[in-house]
Parts: C-alpha cells; structure tokens; sequence
C-alpha cells in the first residue's frame, strides 16, 4: 500500500494511493496515519478495509495540497555521516558507529510545500534522503528481527542550515529544525513494496541541475542496522521516524560551497517512493 495525508497543514486527512495512481480519501476509515495506528495492526485492518471499501472513497482532485504521509511522530532520528563518499566531500572520517542526531518533529511539512529559509541565513543546504517509519514498538532488538519492527518508507529532504549546524557551538540538531526543514513524502510505502532497501536510487536537482545521484547500496550503516542500532539506546515507537543519511551532492561539499536562496527550486526523488518538489522563500 501506499498512504498519503491530504489538505490543509495541520489539518490533513488520510488516503491512499491507488494502483491506477488516483488518490483516494480514506476518512471514512476513522483513523489517522498515527502512532495508534500503526502500533494496532493498522495496516493490516486498512488493508482489509480497503478491499471492501475502495470503491466507495471519494477521489482526491491533484490540486488539493499533499501533507506529510503521517501524522507528526514522537521522534524523528537522524542518522549523520551515513555515506563515505558524503563524510570525504565534508572533510569528516566515515564513522565507526552510527551518528545519531534529532530534528525537531515541528519541522515536518509537506513534500511540495516552500521551504522557508530562515532569517539572516546564507548557508542552508540539501539533502535527499531514505527515510524509515517504524512499524511496531521497538526496544533492544537484534538486528536479524528488525525490518518485523518497520512499517515502510518515506522520501525525506533533511534541510540543514550549516551556520547553526556547524559554527553556532553544540548539537546539530539546532541546525536541522526550522520550520519546512524535513519534507515527507509524497506518500509512505509499506514495507511490501519496497523488497531491498539497500538498491535503491536517490537524486536531487538544483534549478533543474543534477548535483546528487547515488544508491542505499552505499550505506555504511544499513537499515536493519540502523534500527537495531538506535533501538539499543531509545524506544521507538510506532510512527518514529529514521532517516538515513545522504549521498554526496550536497551544497557544503561544492568547491566553492553553494546554498540556497529564495527562488531556488529542489526537486528529488529515490527509487519506489516517488519525488518531491520544494520551492525556495525568504522568511517573511
């Protein structure tokens, strides 16, 4: 299956995407793409719901808005560093164990809605992402039993502004949390339809322009590992959210660096999960 989240921010609704690719409204359901529901066997209920009921929902038009494929999680864990040929192009040493870091779930949006650069900032930056939307209750699981605890996947841009980020002192998480800062979406795949995580493609353009391109293939640290890995120091619960890292391409590593400015236009996308589209805005 794939689900989606439609309508205003903040007051999206849930569906589904179709095979045929139509967008359907799943409100007559009752549940969002919540922790409750996935920590219940949601997906399995709306799986079986569907087949009874799918051709009595309600087509989504194209033009209203896509929201975050889930209702805002407890956590959103990122993992730093995840791909040595993007720790070479930052000037860091690929990392013996995984970096973890948060972003604050308050940064989640839309995955064609603006990004809106902070003010004062002359460094913010992209990153295309595999994202991980935990499935099941997850506390010091063995790496062989954790893709039983992922639910499916998500496109994720981890926007980062590298002043805060890297020469503001402390943690990196003041860096990756503004407002827009992590895009999901457009939809959320369930584990079935994405076999092997780890052959995936990923690619971001810049104004039309190419500038990542690389493949889950190079993980350091892969998903199964991930969630084992994270799983040891913190429970994850249902709807938690672990996003991978990135390939090299991203705006620090150019010689000279180049960020983003208002005007600007991302696209990306990875292979299965669809592509997404932000637009870039000043602060108001």
């Amino acid at each position: 299956m794939k689900l989606i989240r439609f309508g205003d921010a903040g007051h999206e609704r849930p569906g589904v995407l179709a095979a045929n690719g139509r967008r359907l409204d799943a409100t007559a359901f009752g549940e969002d793409w919540n922790e409750e529901f996935f920590g219940s066997d949601g997906l399995a209920r709306l799986d079986s719901w569907l087949r009874n009921h799918q051709d009595d929902c309600p087509i989504v038009v194209d033009t209203v808005r896509l929201g975050p494929p889930i209702a805002r999680p407890s956590k959103l864990v990122c993992i730093g560093l995840n791909y040595s040929d993007h720790a070479r192009e930052t000037g860091a040493t690929p990392p013996a164990e995984p970096v973890i870091f948060f972003k604050s779930t308050t940064s989640i949006c839309g995955p064609f809605d603006d990004l809106v650069i902070p003010p004062g900032s002359t460094k913010t930056d992209w990153e295309v992402e595999l994202a991980v939307v935990i499935g099941r209750r997850a506390s010091r699981v063995a790496e062989s039993d954790a893709m039983a605890h992922v639910a499916g996947y998500v496109l994720h841009n981890d926007v980062s502004e590298r002043h805060w980020q890297m020469e503001r002192g402390g943690q990196w998480v003041k860096g990756k949390s503004f407002d827009t800062f992590a895009p999901l979406g457009p939809f959320l795949a369930t584990r079935d339809e994405i076999p092997n995580p780890q052959a995936l493609k990923l690619w971001l353009t810049l104004n039309g322009r190419r500038v990542q391109d690389g493949t889950t293939a190079n993980m350091i640290f892969g998903v199964a590992t991930l969630v084992s890995y994270v799983s040891q120091c913190m429970t994850l619960l249902p709807g938690d959210v672990i996003t991978t890292g990135t390939p090299a391409g991203v705006g620090l590593g150019m010689k000279p660096p180049r960020y983003l400015a208002p005007g600007d236009v991302m696209e990306l996308g990875c292979e299965g999960l669809g592509s997404s589209r932000q637009h870039a805005v000043a602060a108001e």
